[in-house]
């Protein structure tokens, strides 16, 4: 029977619908067609994006040209401008700002063809460093107060080019979804003295029902409360509101976690559209002892439709313990066979 689950941290109601429940091999995706012609991301054409402001490449090569394996360059079309001042103003009865903040493109690899699910795992230590440093670089700006860091995967998941990248956008304002998340974990802490997240954490190991991943320092799991079909989380074990103070044994593991959760999705959902977001506490200090960086990695496989927009609640069609039994057995089940082959 239908069953309502109450997020702890964000205190939402989502209505995980068994009665129109679809087995999870029923959200496999049928690929999109790769399209060729010109990218601006491609090896020899740095020269056609905005000059680069880091590259990790060779000492004996020039900046903008070939010769890197992680580059990051502003985004050509920003959402916000680094140059504008921060200033606010009103509008009547309205609050308006100047569009100050960092919009930046991260190029994960010159392989068009390639995903973060596909990459070695070198390669994926590379990409997570490049956000940790433009991380910690844009973070000394004071008129930062937040920095989100995401990925747009698929035609469906917001890319608008096939060439493996994610994206930052800085901001003068803390935006709303982390603000409820900030608001939640404090009211919890003020309760009980502990990390909500922490908590999250204890109580999966527990049960083990809907852990995909764990490493030393991460683990992966679909949240009990989870909105939408295989929606996965990773958490850093040692309590940290803050991505930028990730240390360099915590990198490696995090690159090896997210790839395996990533190629998981690759694997038995066929390489769904999807997005993943790095939710960090503000640049401030606000949060340390009761908030806990997080990535929430939410597969496009069902529409968010007039019931969602009108009350607030998802219908998540396929119980999260499922969609984790589903991502660790059929995986295997599907590496098993291909080494048999």
């Amino acid at each position: 029977m239908p069953e309502y689950r109450k997020d702890p941290v964000v205190k939402r109601w989502v209505i995980i619908s068994t009665e129109r429940a679809k087995r999870p091999h029923d959200f496999q995706v049928t690929p999109e067609e790769v399209k060729t012609g010109f990218c601006p991301f491609d090896y020899g054409n740095e020269h056609t994006t905005p000059p680069e402001i880091i590259a990790f490449r060779p000492a004996d090569t020039q900046p903008n040209t070939p010769g890197w394996w992680v580059r990051v360059v502003p985004n050509k079309f920003p959402a916000v401008d680094p140059e504008l001042p921060v200033d606010r103003y009103g509008h009547g009865m309205y609050d308006a700002m100047t569009g100050f903040g960092y919009h930046e493109v991260i190029v994960e690899t010159p392989d068009h063809n390639a995903t973060f699910a596909l990459l070695d795992y070198k390669q994926a230590e590379e990409v997570i460093w490049a956000y940790v440093t433009r991380f910690r670089t844009i973070a000394k700006d004071e008129r930062v107060k937040y920095i989100l860091i995401f990925r747009n995967h698929g035609k469906e998941g917001g890319a608008s080019l096939a060439h493996p990248h994610s994206q930052i956008i800085a901001t003068p304002v803390v935006p709303k979804t982390v603000q409820e998340e900030l608001d939640g974990a404090k009211d919890y802490y003020s309760y009980k003295e502990r990390c909500v997240f922490c908590d999250m954490i204890n109580q999966e190991k527990i049960e083990g029902r809907r852990i995909v991943e764990e490493n030393e320092h991460f683990i992966a799991f679909e949240p009990y409360a989870a909105r939408f079909p295989f929606e996965t989380w990773v958490l850093p074990k040692r309590h940290s509101h803050d991505f930028g103070s990730i240390n360099p044994e915590e990198v490696r593991a995090f690159a090896q976690i997210m790839k395996n959760v990533l190629h998981r999705i690759y694997v038995v959902l066929n390489n769904p559209p999807y997005n993943f977001l790095i939710h960090t506490a503000p640049v401030m200090e606000e949060g340390k002892v009761y908030y806990h960086w997080h990535v929430e990695i939410i597969p496009r496989l069902t529409r968010v439709a007039g019931f969602e927009w009108g009350s607030g609640f998802y219908i998540n069609p396929v119980p999260p313990e499922d969609a984790a039994k589903y991502l660790v057995e059929s995986y295997q089940e599907v590496i098993e066979k291909t080494k048999s082959e």
